[in-house]
């Protein structure tokens, strides 16, 4: 995982915005209600030097206390939502991938299904523009954007604050499209149920033996865009088994939101776990 990734200010504030695309975006300043405490700040770190000191001139035991600063933080942080999300019997689902996995596409015609049959949110997380909450709140649906900056995760401290500013509802579903990343996410929890990672047939079949974190960490993996298998060299079989070598519990569904194969699947799964859930 990434000890130090730059995602607040030096003061140590959080560094994100977010905003209803209705709105101007706006940086929060942690004066909400409900008790998320802001983490440490913390910097890239590429090397090691000489006597285990690394480049940022950290010790290898500073940079392991920094670390366990800012996830103990973030897991109180992860904690208090769980509870909102409770209290709401909302069913949240925390979406990760790397870039240009299909996440959104996958959401928008997800929500599109649901929308008529259960209560839907969505969070939307990015370093930059508000181009998915567009697509997003396309479907009538309604999404808070957060953008995180030089930030390559969401946290639940980030969480917290966009959950407040979804309107209130009872039941259903919230989805947190977390940045593109297979690294850093997998070791922030968000206060969700199940984090859902999706795979696309346009990558390596190896991802899940490259990046066996994510995958340890995840409950469902989604393997997207199997329309393209004739077109593309990508071996199901070897997905599925490098990732459950590694997450033996780990389920799996094929789908495409293109062609739709597989979606029925994936409505049922969630629909099911919200039962599960309220």
């Amino acid at each position: 995982m990434c000890t130090v990734c730059g995602c607040n200010q030096p003061d140590g504030t959080s560094a994100h915005i977010h905003a209803h695309l209705s709105d101007a975006p706006h940086s929060h300043n942690h004066e909400h209600a409900h008790e998320h405490d802001p983490h440490q700040a913390h910097t890239h770190d590429y090397g090691h030097g000489a006597a285990g000191l690394s480049v940022s001139g950290f010790s290898q035991t500073r940079l392991i206390e920094i670390e366990q600063s800012i996830l103990s933080g973030n897991d109180r942080d992860a904690a208090l939502n769980r509870q909102r999300f409770a209290e709401q019997d909302l069913l949240a689902l925390n979406l990760v991938s790397s870039p240009g996995a299909g996440k959104t596409t996958l959401l928008v015609e997800t929500v599109k299904s649901l929308r008529d049959k259960l209560a839907v949110a969505v969070i939307e997380g990015d370093q930059a523009t508000s181009n998915d909450a567009a697509r997003i709140e396309a479907c009538s649906i309604p999404v808070v954007q957060i953008n995180t900056g030089r930030g390559c995760h969401l946290d639940a401290h980030m969480v917290g604050h966009a959950f407040d500013d979804l309107p209130a509802q009872r039941g259903g579903v919230v989805f947190i499209e977390n940045v593109g990343n297979l690294v850093c996410p997998a070791a922030f929890d968000l206060g969700e149920a199940f984090k859902v990672v999706v795979l696309s047939v346009t990558e390596g079949d190896d991802k899940p033996l490259k990046y066996p974190d994510m995958f340890a960490a995840a409950d469902l993996m989604i393997i997207t865009k199997i329309d393209l298998l004739p077109y593309v060299d990508f071996n199901v079989d070897e997905a599925i088994a490098g990732a459950q070598r590694i997450n033996p519990a780990l389920r799996d569904l094929r789908v495409s939101a293109k062609t739709d194969e597989g979606m029925s699947d994936w409505l049922t799964w969630i629909t099911e776990n919200c039962v599960c859930h309220a």
